[in-house]
């Protein structure tokens, strides 16, 4: 990627080596048994939204009480990663805000935190195991920059476009909130009949921040240039890495669709490239789709 020139956004927060201090079991302040735990964090360990819609827990869940947290500062300058995240949030920034404007809407952007080890959030104590996540309450995402060396080591899905397009799905859900989709979602779920139509409305909000990341690469690209051969191919090869068929294979040999909560690897390839093929928002309307 190219972002030599580009700007830092303003809106990073590191928290990383605070001790986190405070109540709550988990996301929602809920306690989760570790069966449960472990059977969302597979599906959603890579580019969830709010943890607690995979857990199921969006519903009647409440936020953790409140705790004490350290003034917010900024990464220290130097700091290489830190740099570089905050150069894709700045770029998110700028494509978002020109596409709200051009449907007569003002873009509020969100907060980047980024933590080690777990962390207090409005929608409960983040941990690392989560992955990244996206939490609605407080309009902010959340990344344990220790994440991208599993994005590489483990899912074999190395590259700083890779790494961009994590932090742009995470942005996708953020417009989302901001179009009032994520809470259309929400109440539609709370009336699904069971648990596999609930699921499935979860893919297609997936789906749709995948496409929505694609928008952001294509919108980036074509103003600053940002994109070097062989980066869209880096950002496929995480889509295909983390498909809900491919992760529960690798888990336990065989794949559930009823339990999908983010679409299958050929699916999330689709429509991030529908996106990235585009620039158009438009085009990402997973929810009148007849095929995903």
């Amino acid at each position: 990627m190219r972002l030599d020139e580009e700007r830092e956004s303003d809106n990073v927060e590191d928290r990383r080596g605070e001790a986190y201090v405070g109540g709550g079991g988990g996301i929602g302040g809920r306690h989760i048994g570790i069966g449960t735990v472990v059977v969302a964090l597979a599906a959603s360990y890579f580019f969830g939204i709010d943890p607690r819609v995979i857990l199921g827990l969006a519903s009647n869940s409440q936020p953790s009480a409140p705790v004490q947290q350290a003034p917010a500062h900024k990464p220290p300058a130097g700091d290489t990663m830190a740099t570089f995240v905050s150069k894709v949030l700045a770029d998110t920034e700028d494509t978002w805000q020109a596409v709200f404007r051009e449907g007569g809407r003002d873009y509020k952007a969100p907060h980047l935190v980024l933590f080690t080890g777990q962390t207090p959030t409005a929608c409960g104590r983040g941990q690392t195991a989560m992955g990244p996540f996206y939490c609605p309450m407080d309009e902010k995402v959340y990344i344990d920059l220790a994440f991208y060396q599993d994005l590489k080591n483990r899912f074999h899905a190395p590259g700083e476009f890779a790494e961009a397009y994590v932090i742009a799905h995470e942005v996708g859900h953020h417009v989302q909130k901001l179009l009032g989709i994520s809470e259309q979602v929400q109440r539609a779920q709370e009336q699904a009949r069971d648990k596999a139509s609930a699921n499935a409305l979860s893919v297609r909000l997936e789906l749709q921040a995948d496409c929505f990341a694609g928008v952001w690469g294509n919108r980036a690209d074509k103003a600053q240039h940002i994109i070097e051969p062989g980066d869209v191919e880096q950002a496929l090869a995480a889509a295909t890495a983390i498909g809900d068929d491919r992760l529960q294979q690798q888990a336990r040999g065989y794949a559930v669709p009823d339990t999908f909560t983010h679409g299958t690897s050929e699916q999330r390839v689709r429509w991030f490239r529908r996106g990235m093929d585009s620039g158009d928002l438009n085009q990402c309307n997973t929810f009148k789709a007849a095929q995903l």
